[in-house]
């Protein structure tokens, strides 16, 4: 058994808390579960690979069989709302969250995510960036009074001085409101250890690809670029420029968030106290 999943069960073992029937240890649970909300960009909804691969599974697939193989657990619902070139503010005054989040019903967990378009979107961005996010977290506390919110590192993505900048602004929000932050950051770095370019796909324009290549490669193209999910193709094409270039999650990339996330999550659950009704 995991190390994390003993402990999980000997918490759970030990009675510091009980998921029995009729428990409201989350009191914003719908129909029996409990409602897990991810928000963020394209690093979350990971819409390409859900064109390669339509079945999946995807991250919100990953983080609720995880949950679900631990029975100790209760039942878990999880709703993925990222956005390909979301960030906060946009997501805040586009008219997007009115419509498609302050709706939802019952959210027990919040993840958010967000930073990478941000960075290069929102003008004076180590200002705004922070207080977008503090906008945020006002909203879902205001919408979702029992939910717990986890600011969300992002993942390895920029360079690493980029992403540090983004991942301490994440930081110093999490701890000036209170919250814990939840980092996956650091597990994707480690686990990039194995492989520099494991955990990302590859899309590259058909047009860059050698002339004499592009009709054998037509079988993997979506949308006018050569997209493979794994390294197949690096035997042919590794030396083209930025042929590494596109640093979104692959699935095995959404495996190693959806560990984490399970993980993280599952360790707050147990630790969740009960509340009197």
């Amino acid at each position: 058994m995991p190390m994390f999943l003993a402990r999980i069960m000997s918490v759970v073992l030990g009675g510091l808390i009980l998921f029995a029937a009729g428990s409201d240890s989350a009191q914003a649970e719908h129909e029996g579960k409990l409602q897990i909300l991810l928000l963020g960009d394209s690093t979350t909804i990971g819409s390409v690979c859900r064109v390669t691969h339509r079945d999946g599974p995807h991250l919100e697939d990953v983080i609720r069989l995880l949950l679900a193989a631990e029975k100790e657990l209760p039942p878990a619902n999880v709703i993925n709302q990222g956005r390909d070139g979301e960030f906060i503010h946009g997501l805040l005054t586009g008219g997007r969250y009115e419509r498609e989040i302050a709706k939802l019903p019952g959210i027990d967990y919040v993840f958010i995510r967000y930073g990478l378009n941000d960075n290069s979107k929102r003008e004076d961005f180590a200002k705004n960036f922070p207080q977008d996010f503090r906008d945020l977290i006002a909203r879902l506390r205001k919408d979702f009074p029992q939910a717990k919110i986890f600011p969300t590192t992002i993942i390895p993505y920029l360079t690493p001085e980029n992403d540090a900048r983004i991942n301490g602004l994440i930081k110093q929000v999490a701890e000036d409101e209170k919250l814990p932050l939840f980092d996956v950051y650091t597990r994707y770095q480690t686990e990039l250890t194995h492989g520099p370019n494991m955990l990302n796909y590859r899309r590259y324009a058909l047009d860059k690809i050698p002339e004499q290549h592009r009709e054998w490669v037509k079988p993997f193209v979506q949308g006018g670029s050569v997209v493979v999910m794994d390294n197949r193709l690096d035997a042919h094409f590794r030396d083209l420029p930025s042929w590494f270039g596109d640093r979104h999650p692959n699935l095995a990339g959404y495996h190693v968030i959806g560990d984490e996330t399970a993980k993280f999550l599952a360790k707050q659950i147990c630790e969740r106290p009960k509340t009197s009704k």
